[in-house]
């Protein structure tokens, strides 16, 4: 099975339609397809630049496309609901079954509150998930409305992930208005993000790194 098998399956697409009417009433930041191919692209990325193969960037890319359609059934536990829908999908397409589940448990162990890197696959889809920030995730228009999270994700106006692989770094460059957000409320947001991602980039024999305007903060 291969990442154009699920990219435009409409029962997928359903629940991200759903989802997003959810977190849009919820406010959160967006989660769409918009999101779900960026992340399934950086996710092959990180792979593909410590020598992985195009099987593993392929499930990779399908983790990494699948990763929140469990927000059509609840924002808590969205990473639990969305392995068990994708399971069931994927068994429909008749995916093989160790793929299958290697699928299931990047998805089901991609968010902080209860996840963990254990193999490449996943660490390489906590990593293209959780440096997903930009300005134009923010649905809100008004900064007048702005919480915290808008803020900080607006105030981020370039975003870049790099590879040094001589000093085995995963770099996060990130370009910041500090007009619109402190690096105190970034990391009030982002600290347990970025812990995610330091611990899943140990997978690869490496360490991440977060720059700030050209600074080293992490």
């Amino acid at each position: 099975m291969k990442y154009k098998d699920i990219e435009h399956n409409a029962e997928i697409l359903e629940y991200y339609e759903k989802g997003g009417e959810i977190l849009e009433e919820l406010g959160y930041t967006d989660h769409s397809t918009v999101h779900t191919k960026l992340v399934a692209r950086k996710a092959a990325e990180v792979l593909q630049a410590f020598g992985y193969g195009e099987r593993e960037a392929e499930l990779a890319k399908i983790a990494g496309f699948m990763h929140d359609i469990g927000n059509a059934i609840n924002r808590n536990h969205h990473a639990e609901y969305g392995a068990l829908l994708t399971n069931e999908i994927l068994k429909e397409m008749n995916m093989p079954l160790k793929d299958r589940i290697q699928v299931v448990s990047s998805i089901a162990n991609h968010d902080e509150s209860t996840g963990v890197a254990a193999d490449p696959i996943t660490a390489a889809v906590i990593i293209a998930d959780k440096t997903d920030v930009r300005r134009n995730r923010v649905r809100t228009k008004d900064p007048i409305y702005f919480d915290i999270h808008d803020r900080v994700n607006y105030a981020v106006t370039e975003t870049k992930l790099e590879y040094d692989l001589e000093k085995r770094q995963i770099i996060l460059n990130l370009t910041i208005d500090e007009n619109i957000c402190t690096m105190y409320e970034y990391f009030e947001i982002f600290l347990g993000r970025m812990t995610m991602c330091s611990r899943a980039a140990r997978i690869f024999d490496a360490q991440f790194s977060l720059r700030v305007n050209g600074q080293k903060v992490l």
